[in-house]
């Protein structure tokens, strides 16, 4: 047994060191000069998020973020390409350098902060409930007795799994992306879906035959949508900042509010 461990254990310490590395380097670099120079920014996303960045059925990328993106980089010169990840590794997929933002309907959350970031927020969103419209369920309280769905990584399961005293489930069932929560739901494997009001809303409005209920609560506290960014990016934070604020003098933003939602009341202003 000793042996094994005077065998194994270089390489345990060189992982360890390994990963620390990356967080350091992800704490301390700034990119924005290689960014520059390359004329080209990385943002991570996952493709299913409507109408933040989704896959239209023609195959082509679209959505409320991937416009406000190419908006805000389009003012530097720069050309933004979009990578699709596993969400819940999001911030891993940052760290490593495979994408430098994560921009896809991001809350700015306590948890995230820790790890991640953030520009200033510029969407106004809040978690709800999503249940069949004949579903005897209206309100909060009454999903503790069913099976509740949500995104793996998410917002709405971050908020779920802390100290809240709102909503609490018989019991929880997380879902690599929303579509597929929907398709149990609807199957009757579950009862209620948690999720962003955002995502809530257009789906229900653009993508289905308006089977479903919203239902909100005033307990909830709404988030912010925001970028997120490694911490050491402290250049390309700037120009983002910047650029949302440009946008939002030259109405450009609230363009976009209304092309994506129809009005502009998720628009935070100053």
């Amino acid at each position: 047994m000793k042996k094994f461990w005077m065998i194994i254990l270089p390489f345990l310490l060189l992982g360890l060191t390994g990963c620390e590395s990356v967080q350091k380097r992800a704490n301390t670099q700034d990119t924005w000069s290689k960014i520059e120079k390359k004329k080209q920014v990385v943002i991570g996303l996952d493709d299913s998020f409507v109408p933040m960045g989704f896959v239209k059925k023609n195959g082509q990328l679209t959505g409320y973020d991937v416009d406000l993106a190419r908006e805000v980089f389009k003012q530097y010169g720069i050309k933004v390409s979009f990578q699709t990840i596993d969400w819940s590794m999001n911030v891993t997929e940052l760290r490593n350098g495979t994408i430098d933002l994560i921009w896809n309907g991001y809350s700015e959350t306590p948890q995230r902060k820790e790890k991640v970031a953030f520009s200033r927020p510029y969407l106004r969103n809040e978690q709800v409930l999503v249940v069949k419209k004949n579903s005897p369920i209206h309100n909060f309280s009454q999903m503790k007795n069913y099976d509740l769905g949500m995104q793996t990584g998410s917002t709405a399961q971050q908020w779920y799994e802390g100290k809240q005293n709102v909503i609490h489930a018989k019991n929880v069932v997380l879902y690599d992306q929303i579509p597929n929560s929907f398709l149990d739901l609807n199957a009757g494997r579950i009862k209620g879906i948690l999720l962003d009001e955002v995502y809530a809303n257009y789906y229900i409005a653009h993508m289905t035959k308006g089977n479903y209920r919203v239902i909100e609560n005033p307990k909830v506290p709404a988030d912010m949508f925001a970028v997120g960014m490694r911490k050491g990016d402290k250049t390309l934070r700037k120009k983002i900042n910047q650029g949302l604020i440009n946008l939002q003098k030259n109405s450009k933003l609230k363009e976009l509010n209304e092309k994506w939602f129809g009005k502009n009341s998720n628009y935070l202003g100053e």
